[in-house]
């Protein structure tokens, strides 16, 4: 009887379940969209209820419709859409509010009133991380100060905090653990990298409870067992990390200075740095690559919040394509330099500029630019804001200079081939580009023992493709001028 390792890819626009057999590849997949809420100008939310059924759903379906049985999954590993926010009743688990998610700028107000160099340095110093209503602890003060009675159940020690690895773990142990890995403690604003220990100046800072906060456990090892009555047996759960950290694992980057960069909702760009957590220049963040055998290795990451999300937009926005798989076609043969940028700052800005507050726009629109102009501008902007955080990387000197590329806008040459162009970089696509599942099946079969090593995980990344750039330097830094130009008509 084959046996299978099964990764849960919590994402912001979908929930995806993925089984793996024990050499690493793809056996079947179960893949779900749910929806998404704007209740104002910058606010975004996830209902927790879908959050979790789209979760059970796909790993009920992807079991039934191959015909595997739970008592041939060997580990479950889970990745997610990292400060991401939920707190819940721990005695009833119903959540308090909405999933407050990444992308969401309701605090930029409160980070701007409390910010100054002693409280950026402070936050800088110990997670690596700069104040911006991106990470974890302003969204659970949000919670905390502004839904009925949540403060006073927070200092009762009746609530939980957790971020959507936790919220899964809760309900698939049924409320027997509370726990996070440390790759998504790191990305709350709350947890010292250093230390690798929730941070008592950055807790009252604040003013939230440690009560409320999860256990932080390495990224492979013992998390709990899904409980037999949710898919037919109990499984132990085995790794966790968030998406982009798991990405970064199944990219087999285990060296320093190598660097990966996942196209999905959002885009980052990480580079691996070792056991050393360098401090950048650049506005670029430090954060816990993953945690083996309670050992940290660091990584350096840009973020862009608008990859994919801006294809969504092009699609069911502007209603411009039916799926983002047209995409390709439709640009082949345009020109790169057709005079059309797109901005996509729709939710403000990230790395290297972190303005929650610039907004989107499309600029240079004459009477000839249409559909094909919008939809490459579009595309084209994911590359342009990939340039940006290899400059700042660059800054730092820590150039990446070959790039291993996933997510699902990579399935798309065009895309590719512009982005090789833009960087100036070879930029590598490996054979299963669903690294971010990959990874935390490899960090869950680490911990059952169907993988021995890194060293063994290393050998088992393969090269699909690789685009390597043919544009002249003039032409590259002209069009990346345009883009510079366009990003300062929309900053604050």
């Amino acid at each position: 009887m084959s046996k299978y390792i099964l990764s849960i890819d919590q994402g912001t626009t979908s929930s995806r379940a993925i089984l793996f057999t024990v050499q690493g590849q793809i056996f079947a997949v179960a893949q779900t969209e749910f929806e998404q809420h704007f209740p104002h100008d910058g606010w975004v939310e996830h209902n927790p209820t879908d959050i979790l059924q789209s979760v059970l759903d796909v790993c009920k379906r992807v079991l039934s419709e191959n015909n595997v049985a739970a008592n041939q999954i060997i580990a479950i590993g889970i990745t997610n859409q990292r400060e991401t926010t939920l707190v819940w009743n721990k005695k009833t688990g119903k959540t308090l509010y909405n999933a407050i998610v990444w992308q969401d700028r309701r605090t930029a107000d409160y980070c701007e009133s409390i910010s100054n160099t002693e409280t950026s340095t402070l936050i800088n110093d110990k997670t690596g991380l700069l104040l911006d209503p991106y990470f974890s602890a302003t969204k659970i003060k949000w919670i905390l100060d502004n839904v009925e009675g949540a403060r006073s159940q927070a200092e009762n020690g009746e609530l939980a905090f957790g971020t959507v690895d936790s919220f899964i773990l809760w309900n698939l142990t049924h409320g027997e653990v509370h726990r996070t890995d440390a790759t998504n403690a790191s990305r709350t604003m709350l947890f010292n990298i250093h230390s690798q220990q929730w941070d008592d100046a950055l807790l009252q800072l604040f003013d939230i409870p440690h009560s409320i906060l999860p256990e932080v456990m390495d990224s492979s090892c013992e998390f709990g067992f899904c409980a037999a009555d949710i898919l037919g047996a109990a499984i132990p759960i085995l790794g966790v990390a968030g998406d982009q950290q798991a990405a970064l694992f199944g990219q087999a980057c285990f060296e320093e200075g190598m660097a990966k960069s996942t196209y999905g909702t959002g885009c980052f760009l990480m580079l691996n740095t070792g056991d050393k957590a360098l401090t950048s220049k650049n506005k670029l963040l430090t954060t816990v690559a993953y945690r083996l055998n309670g050992k940290p290795t660091y990584a350096i990451e840009g973020s862009i919040f608008m990859a994919g999300a801006t294809i969504q937009w092009i699609r069911d926005g502007l209603k411009l394509i039916d799926n983002a798989k047209e995409t390709e076609t439709i640009v082949e043969g345009m020109p790169f330099d057709h005079g059309v940028m797109l901005v996509p700052a729709f939710t403000g800005l990230g790395a290297p500029y972190w303005d929650p507050n610039a907004r989107g726009a499309i600029l240079g629109l004459t009477r000839d630019s249409g559909i094909k102009e919008i939809v490459t501008a579009g595309l084209q902007s994911v590359c342009y804001q990939t340039k940006d955080l290899q400059k700042a990387m660059e800054n730092d000197g820590l150039r990446p200079t070959k790039l291993r590329v996933d997510g699902g806008m990579v399935a798309n040459n065009w895309v590719l081939s512009f982005l090789a162009n833009i960087l100036g970089a070879e930029v590598d696509r490996p054979k299963i580009i669903e690294t971010t599942a990959l990874g935390v099946a490899y960090l869950a079969g680490l911990q059952a023992g169907v993988f021995k090593s890194t060293e063994q995980l290393a050998e088992m990344w393969h090269c699909e493709r690789s685009f390597k750039p043919t544009m002249p330097a003039m032409q590259r830094n002209g069009l990346y001028d345009q883009w510079l130009a366009a990003i300062k008509k929309v900053q604050s």
